[in-house]
């Protein structure tokens, strides 16, 4: 199933998009789910509503239809994002902070550590503590080691942070 989905290395008019094969995965789930249950769903909605008479005061019908537009969007969005995925892998040593890494940080001047898992921009997810790799923090994080400090800006100035643990 996979197979259909190549991930890209070179692109020329789009932006390639960075996931892990679980974000790959999950996004090939939610287009094959799409593409067969909920557009099988939709045309049963879209024939009942047609069954309700005059269209064109037919809010089922158009409830429908409307459905239809955003799932078809959301599927070519879809196809989109896989054409031009580049699934990551981790290549460097575990010690050097890239992608899939857990990171716990500590703020110059505070006790308190933060830990993040690096991915790429498409999974990204504060309320998770995934950090895009692309993010001023993210980007800052790249390839520094245990015990590195760093700094880079933020909207409130710069921050400093030591590197607590790299896995």
């Amino acid at each position: 199933m996979l197979g259909k989905y190549n991930a890209c290395t070179n692109m020329s008019d789009a932006q390639e998009i960075v996931v892990s094969q679980e974000k790959f995965d999950e996004m090939v789930k939610e287009l094959e789910h799409l593409k067969t249950v909920r557009r099988t769903e939709i045309a049963k909605n879209l024939e009942y509503a047609r069954s309700l008479g005059d269209l064109s005061e037919n809010a089922e019908y158009q409830e429908a239809r409307d459905l239809q537009a955003a799932t078809e969007e959301r599927i070519k969005k879809l196809e989109e994002l896989l054409k031009n995925t580049k699934i990551l892998t981790d290549g460097k040593k575990k010690s050097e902070v890239s992608f899939n890494s857990k990171v716990s940080i500590k703020r110059e001047g505070s006790e308190e550590v933060h830990e993040y898992t690096i991915v790429g921009s498409e999974e990204a997810d504060m309320r998770v503590k995934k950090l895009s790799h692309v993010s001023p923090l993210g980007a800052a994080l790249m390839g520094k080691k245990k015990g590195d400090t760093f700094t880079f800006e933020t909207p409130a100035g710069k921050q400093t942070y030591t590197i607590e643990k790299v896995a």
